[in-house]
């Protein structure tokens, strides 16, 4: 069971595969977001699709989502989430007499390295494999997974040309979000550069940032409206040389199809465990600050006011490194 956030959900597959290589007969069902059913494709799991807002909102709610999840026939409960809805529905689990596990999101841990991150620390538990725990702790033993391998999927742009490359500015929160003016000229160094530039965006003011930037330049393209579900938008990912994310779940989508990624890092840190899995950290973007990371999901207001952290990452560090994975990757294809 895992409902939210986007990237977290995105990052259990890599779990789930690693599961069902060495269990293959073992019947997973997914609990999680109707949305989200995308990012498990070919992993041979069922669903129980779940609508937050309308299943999972009241105690008589969760009740009946317990029994239905008993109705299953299932022997085992893997609460990936632990909130505490999902802990009232494996306390219920437990007292029909299921084995149940929890994931150890290491608060603590993570609470410590605030402030205090440097190159040279040794990062924490990868989220990814902190999900392998759960499945361990209900008694599987498997290996971690290995990065995905890259596999050839439809286009839903049509056929490409030139070399395509995809930017991911925005994220939920603001420390995770590259400033508007720096991302203009950002989209301009590619577009200067690459055949095509994609921006990935939500919809409002994200949305006609991207418009407007498809107004300015005649290869760049606004993706919102334009691809029908995470589904497209993964067909799409796998298809670029390469995507510039933030911490956020573009870079997820990415590692989930083998693209190379370029992450931009400011308020958070990837030696919190929130990096792609099997991303190559040579796309790691960020400069370390006696103030970062000064939060561990990017929620935290900056003290100064001014974001300087994510400020210090500029769009010409951005299409340099662009340049240099692409290149690199280009090399390890050939």
């Amino acid at each position: 069971m895992r409902l939210s956030a986007m990237g977290d959900v995105a990052m259990l597959p890599h779990a789930i595969r690693a599961l069902k290589g060495a269990y293959p007969d073992v019947k997973v069902t997914v609990a999680t977001r109707p949305l989200f059913r995308p990012f498990f494709e070919g992993l041979d799991v069922d669903f129980m699709p779940i609508e937050v807002k309308t299943d999972y909102n009241s105690f008589g709610k969760l009740m009946t989502l317990a029994r239905e999840m008993r109705d299953l026939g299932i022997d085992a409960f893997a609460d990936t989430h632990r909130v505490w809805r999902s802990l009232v529905i494996r306390n219920v689990m437990w007292l029909h007499g299921m084995r149940t596990a929890k994931i150890s999101k290491g608060h603590i841990e993570k609470w410590f390295r605030l402030g205090y991150s440097n190159s040279s620390a040794v990062p924490l538990k990868h989220t990814v494999l902190r999900y392998c725990d759960v499945f361990r702790d209900l008694g599987f033993v498997f290996d971690n997974p290995a990065p995905v391998v890259k596999s050839p999927r439809p286009n839903p742009l049509g056929e490409k040309q030139g070399t395509w490359v995809g930017f991911a500015p925005f994220s939920a929160h603001r420390g995770k979000t590259y400033p508007e003016d720096m991302s203009r000229e950002a989209v301009k160094l590619l577009s200067e550069k690459y055949d095509r530039v994609f921006i990935h965006s939500g919809g409002g003011a994200e949305a006609e940032f991207a418009r407007e930037m498809e107004r300015t330049y005649d290869n760049v393209t606004a993706l919102n409206g334009i691809l029908k579900d995470l589904g497209s938008e993964m067909d799409l990912i796998s298809n670029l040389d390469c995507v510039v994310s933030m911490d956020s779940l573009v870079m997820h989508l990415a590692s989930l199809v083998a693209t190379p990624v370029v992450s931009v890092w400011g308020a958070t840190h990837p030696e919190l465990g929130f990096l792609g899995y099997g991303c190559d950290p040579e796309g790691v973007l960020q400069v370390e600050m006696r103030c970062r990371p000064c939060s561990t999901y990017g929620n935290t207001k900056c003290k100064f006011g001014d974001y300087r952290c994510i400020r210090a990452v500029t769009p010409q560090m951005i299409a340099d490194r662009v340049a240099l994975m692409i290149a690199k990757n280009a090399g390890v294809q050939a």
